[in-house]
This record gives structure tokens, C-alpha cells and sequence, in this order.
């Protein structure tokens, strides 16, 4: 799918609808957000916890501030996550991180899509050494009953690294280091990304074949598979559970630094062109 290119700027955003997200051929739209609402301010907060915190992760420098500097709708249907340098905080940046309220957990006998569409911001990739962006789902066993990581499990539909042009799909789950899923790197594979504009990526479960040793979980980049693990992999019931059988939450968020990326250096631009846009998020079913 392919949308007209937007010229989005902080102070005059040009104004369109909402972007729904897309029917799809054999699925129900279970939940979405499409991201309206006036330029400058946040996001739907009954949708969307806005985190306002350093969570003292991966050895990395942002603060996440629940500030329309960082977090806004564009006024243009979109969300943009925004990193800037800022001396106030510990570590010297900030960033935004929104976390869905939203869970779901994909259906024994049918199949469950989660999807977006998303681009990067315009500035060179080679000023972005040390910037993360992701859009990926954790276990909600982590925020209700205290499940650690990777043990809640982990789903990364998308990340990239240093504005390099490549996705990564990635599973984390069982125990770290080591364990079923090579913790701390996880199971991963990447395509090649064409370019920083708008594209769609897309995790589907597969629940339809009545037998959990071949039930699988599949990543898409514009329809076109890049991963895919199944029951028969992971090869133990208990873990499997933990991606396929138990509820999950959306994250979307632009890191800075941290063990990964490594970080930032003279070259790094913070700003609108540094950032992650998001023209929908939504959740499907059979």
C-alpha cells in the first residue's frame, strides 16, 4: 500500500484525515488507532500509556517524556516519537515510548494479524548512529504478575539500528543468558529496507492447524516474509504459550544508545528527522 508523501513540519503540519488502517482479505479489524486529533498534541490516552520515566535498560541514554515534544499527533493522521538531545536529563536525550492499555491474545483455530505502517524521519541515515527505532509487543504477564524478561516473551515486529536500512524481526523469550531463544540476542532475521519512507510491517499468528508443534508466527514487510519460527522450534509447550497463547501488549518507541546501537557521536541529529511516524496501528482476526 502506498500513501501520497506528507510534508510534516513541528509548527505547520499539513492537514489531512486519519489513515484507517486497510481491510484485509479474510480478517475482521479487531481494534485500531489511526492516530487523529489537532497537531501537537498526545496521543489517545485511553489507548496509550505515554511513559515518563528512564527505565535503565540496555545501557541506554533516553529519558521517555510523556511531552507533546517528544510524543504528538502530527495533525496529518500520523504519531511522531521525537528524540532530542536535552543536558536536563541524565544520560543527555529524550524520547518517547507509548505502550498499549490494548491487549489480545491470538485464537485457537484462527489466524491474528497486528500490523502498522511507519517511516523514519528525512534526515541521512548517516546522522543517526546511535537512534532505535522499534514497534514490538511484550507479554502483559510482565505488568500483571510480575513475569520477568524474557520469560513474559517478546515480539519485535520491527527494528533498525543507525538509520541502517534493515529490519529486524526478533523473538525473546524462556530465560537470559542462553535458553530456547539464545538470550540475550534472541531469534532473529532481517530484510532489507528500500528506503526511509512509508512501509507496512505485519506479524501474523497461526493458530489454525489444531496441532501447537506447527502453529507459527510469521513477519511481513509490504506482504513479503522476512521470519517465521514455529512450535516445533522453540520445542517446549510452556514457552510457546508465552508467544502464542498468552495476552500481549503493542509497544512503539525510539531509543537512544544502549548496548545495540552503541551511541551516538558527533554526527548523531536529534529532531524531526531523526524520528519514528506511525500512521495507524491496528489488530485483525479471522
Amino acid at each position: 500500500m502506498r500513501f501520497p508523501n506528507i510534508l510534516l513540519l513541528p509548527a505547520l503540519p499539513t492537514l489531512i484525515s486519519a489513515w484507517s488502517p486497510p481491510s484485509v482479505a479474510g480478517y475482521n479489524l479487531v481494534w485500531q488507532d489511526s492516530f487523529g486529533g489537532a497537531s501537537g498534541t498526545l496521543p489517545n490516552q485511553n489507548n496509550w500509556n505515554i511513559l515518563n520515566t528512564n527505565l535503565n535498560v540496555n545501557n541506554e541514554l533516553e529519558t521517555y517524556r510523556s511531552s507533546t515534544r517528544n510524543v504528538q499527533t502530527s495533525g496529518g493522521g500520523t504519531l511522531q516519537l521525537v528524540p532530542w538531545r536535552d543536558s536536563s536529563v541524565s544520560g543527555g536525550w529524550t524520547s518517547g515510548r507509548l505502550e498499549s492499555w490494548y491487549t489480545f491474545t491470538p485464537q485457537d483455530g484462527k489466524k491474528t494479524m497486528a500490523q502498522a505502517q511507519i517511516r523514519f524521519g528525512a534526515n541521512d541515515p548517516s546522522t543517526k548512529q546511535g537512534i532505535w527505532p522499534a514497534f514490538w509487543l511484550l507479554g502483559n504477564s510482565l505488568r500483571t504478575t510480575n513475569v520477568g524478561w524474557p520469560a513474559c516473551g517478546e515480539l519485535d515486529i520491527l527494528e533498525t539500528v543507525n538509520g541502517q536500512l534493515t529490519g529486524y524481526g526478533t523473538t525473546h523469550c524462556n530465560v537470559n543468558p542462553g535458553g530456547v531463544c539464545n538470550e540475550s540476542n534472541g531469534l532473529s532475521s532481517s530484510i532489507r529496507i528500500p528506503d526511509q519512507g512509508w512501509h507496512t510491517w505485519t506479524m501474523v499468528w497461526d493458530r489454525t492447524t489444531g496441532n501447537w508443534q506447527t502453529e507459527s508466527i510469521t513477519w511481513y514487510m509490504d506482504g513479503q516474509q522476512f521470519q517465521q519460527i514455529k512450535g516445533s522450534q522453540i520445542n517446549n509447550w510452556n514457552v510457546w504459550s508465552t508467544l502464542i497463547y498468552s495476552p500481549m501488549f503493542f509497544i512503539l518507541n525510539v531509543a537512544v544508545g544502549g548496548n545495540w546501537p552503541g551511541y551516538p557521536n558527533g554526527n548523531t541529529l536529534d529532531g524531526y528527522g531523526a524520528m519514528m511516524e506511525v500512521a495507524y496501528v491496528a489488530h485483525y482476526s479471522t
